[in-house]
């Protein structure tokens, strides 16, 4: 298989060598596969159900290495932005295309309006100031059409929560290309791209093959599903995006002379291998819930400590990585003339060796049990019998998981000590996680609980501690139990009651004021403060909370819009006429307080409900 001939197609995206045999299977032909037998792929509905992103071809190739005109439009407008995030490390492209993107800026008013443009948007967007806040627009970029169009290809719902909510920066980016002539400085460095391809082709072939070739599992298709690696020079060589959208995975890594984080590409490989294997066991897999009493508390994501699918994938995928890991000890070979006199000798030194080889690899599978995969050791030792036998995992698998034996797993988990911080995590799928901590307050307020809501913001102000986390925590917490206050006022209670509530929401988005620095959330707080002022019939004091929402410039149309209707009109609450006098300033309307998820919310869906649109995250 190493030997056989490469297959280039358009565009240059290279079919690699351990799959160049195989005739790829059109889309239509996946729902025929689905309902086959109990080793296919199971139902979509197993998968995200995000839309294939546009630079995937269903008639394509099943693996495929290429370089992409759209994500190149990203990094560049990224970069020019100020993304300097492995920059000296970069292949020297990185370096060249920004110096033609300061040319072009030299040379152009126009240009530089639009990257001031971009760059404000990009700055209004930061959320959490590291490579995260980078991985969205990669996301988003592979759901846009090749330039000049630069549209998106899919509608917003079928698009993943990372792409969307900076999808509005797509007019500017585009505005941006088009003035810096991002598409002129892509045909000078194509060739580059495809130089770099070509360097990082045989070695990721090898891993592929080699990968197959230890799971005994022939070259063959994958039920229409893609493996995507796309190469992206203007990104830091440190960081692999990858993703899964539905049945494809894609990643996007930035090569150096041929070089890339190969371990971590390997990762995302299994998944793309043995996901299926075990996705079609579910039920089976079932069986080991017991577990998950176990690892609550262990450093986790909460899609491992809610879900024994993910979770058996995982953990069987770091058993294969340990027992095929790189231990960096050498094995002794022992001498091919060898005296028979020092084969006792000889053989005492080779088994020393695999037995440091072999510590190495135990070592890592313990650190995999202390993070919470506690099902490592158990494939990890089966992982060594499959070696023994000639059947692949394909058939292997199922044996793996029906005999089990449970409850010494989970013994085995609560004997094991777990760590108090999480490694990262290579993979981001595309699907939305399920929703904790404060994430879940505001699902469970746009809602109308209101109970739990509070109850969960509650406890993250009374748990916190002196960190910068914790304390952007406490702030949204604040803004949580601000719009609580305004959705518990009742138009049947009494005047005192109502302007209790009131003032105690006042004072909780106050103290957001004082302690976020998030802009949506200073934004939207200043907007509720102005709607509660109009309903008090104080309009000065309300124009001036609007104004200062405009201020913030979160970058948001929803905020916006928002804070430009409550300068032109004064705020009315649902059912009611605004009969404020020019002199009736200290009268509040009772019970007539701005809905956290109601008509506080006309024309947006920012300040009180969850999805894309809520505060950032």
């Amino acid at each position: 298989m190493a030997g056989c001939p490469l297959r280039r197609f358009v565009l240059i995206p290279v079919v690699l060598c351990a799959l160049a045999e195989i005739t790829s299977i059109p889309a239509r032909a996946q729902a025929q596969s689905n309902s086959s037998s109990s080793q296919s792929v199971p139902p979509s509905s197993a998968y995200a159900r995000e839309k294939a992103p546009s630079l995937i071809d269903p008639a394509g190739p099943t693996i495929s290495l290429i370089p992409s005109e759209q994500v190149f439009t990203m990094a560049a407008a990224l970069n020019a932005c100020g993304y300097d995030e492995g920059l000296e490390e970069s292949a020297p492209v990185r370096k060249h295309v920004r110096d033609e993107i300061d040319q072009a800026l030299a040379k152009s008013e126009d240009a530089r309006t639009k990257r001031d443009a971009l760059c404000l948007y990009i700055a209004q967007h930061r959320m959490t100031g590291t490579e995260k806040d980078i991985s969205q627009y990669i996301s988003l970029a592979l759901y846009l059409s090749p330039p000049p169009e630069l549209e998106i290809t899919a509608d917003l719902t079928e698009m993943p929560p990372d792409a969307t909510q900076v999808a509005e920066i797509v007019p500017v980016l585009k505005d941006f290309a088009a003035a810096a002539d991002l598409h002129g400085i892509w045909l000078t460095v194509h060739h580059t791209y495809d130089d770099e391809a070509d360097k990082v082709h045989d070695p990721l072939s090898q891993m592929i093959v080699a990968t197959n070739t230890y799971l005994k599992m022939p070259a063959s298709t994958y039920d229409g599903r893609r493996f995507v690696v796309i190469i992206e020079p203007m990104l830091s060589p440190s960081v692999v995006n990858a993703r899964i959208y539905g049945t494809d995975y894609v990643v996007v890594v930035s090569p150096v002379e041929g070089k890339i984080r190969m371990t971590d590409v390997r990762h995302i490989y299994l998944h793309y291998v043995i996901d299926p294997l075990l996705l079609a066991r579910a039920n089976a897999v079932d069986r080991t819930q017991p577990i998950l009493k176990v690892i609550r508390d262990a450093p986790l994501d909460f899609r491992y400590r809610s879900d024994t699918v993910p979770l058996t994938i995982e953990c069987l995928i770091k058993a294969i990585e340990a027992r095929t890991m790189d231990t960096g000890v050498p094995i002794y070979k022992i001498p091919a003339n060898a005296d028979r006199s020092e084969l006792p000798r000889y053989e005492h030194e080779r088994q020393l060796s695999i037995e440091k080889s072999d510590a190495v690899r135990l070592a890592a599978v313990q650190h995999d049990m202390n993070q919470g995969f506690v099902l490592t050791q158990y494939f990890y030792e089966q992982m060594i019998q499959f070696e023994k036998d000639p059947a692949s995992l394909k058939d292997t698998i199922g044996e793996m998981v029906y005999s089990m034996d449970v409850d010494q797993q989970v013994h085995r988990a609560r004997n094991t000590t777990f760590d108090k911080e999480a490694d990262e995590d290579v993979l981001q799928r595309s699907q939305p996680r399920k929703l904790t901590g404060l994430d879940l307050a505001e699902a469970r307020l746009s809602n109308g609980d209101v109970a739990a809501a509070s109850a969960i913001a509650q406890k993250v102000l009374a748990s916190q501690t002196d960190t910068v986390q914790s304390a952007a925590d406490a702030a949204r917490a604040h803004f949580i139990m601000a719009r609580v206050d305004l959705m518990s006022v009742h138009p049947n209670e009494s005047e005192d009651e109502a302007e209790k509530t009131i003032g105690e929401a006042v004072g909780e988005f106050q103290k957001t004021l004082a302690a976020s620095k998030d802009q949506r959330l200073l934004a939207w707080s200043h907007i509720y403060l102005g709607r509660v002022l109009d309903l008090e019939c104080k309009r000065d004091e309300a124009l001036a909370e609007y104004k200062e929402a405009l201020a913030v410039r979160d970058g948001q149309q929803d905020t916006r819009l928002a804070a430009e209707r409550g300068v032109k009109t004064a705020y009315a609450a649902r059912g009611h006429e605004h009969d404020c006098d020019d002199d009736s300033g200290d009268n509040p309307p009772v019970g007539n307080a701005p809905p956290a998820g109601g008509q506080a919310n006309a024309g947006t869906k920012g300040a009180g409900q969850s999805g894309a649109q809520t505060p950032p995250q």
